[in-house]
């Protein structure tokens, strides 16, 4: 799996650099910043717990084939 974000749905509300702040940083915007690298097994529920909080649903999970 992986982490991406909708930049067109999100609204900077921040959650998901709150629930999961080993891999998103804000912008000085406060906007997300991942770099779309696979998430480790020992992230992925902190991962899930981001994308599920997002208000916007624009922080995603994606199944890397």
């Amino acid at each position: 799996m992986r982490v991406l974000v909708d930049p067109v749905a999100c609204d900077g509300y921040g959650y998901c650099a709150e629930l999961f702040p080993e891999r998103v940083t804000l912008d000085e915007w406060g906007y997300p910043i991942v770099d779309g690298t696979t998430v480790s097994s020992e992230h992925l529920a902190l991962a899930a717990r981001a994308a599920a909080e997002c208000p916007r649903r624009a922080f995603l999970l994606q199944l890397l084939e």
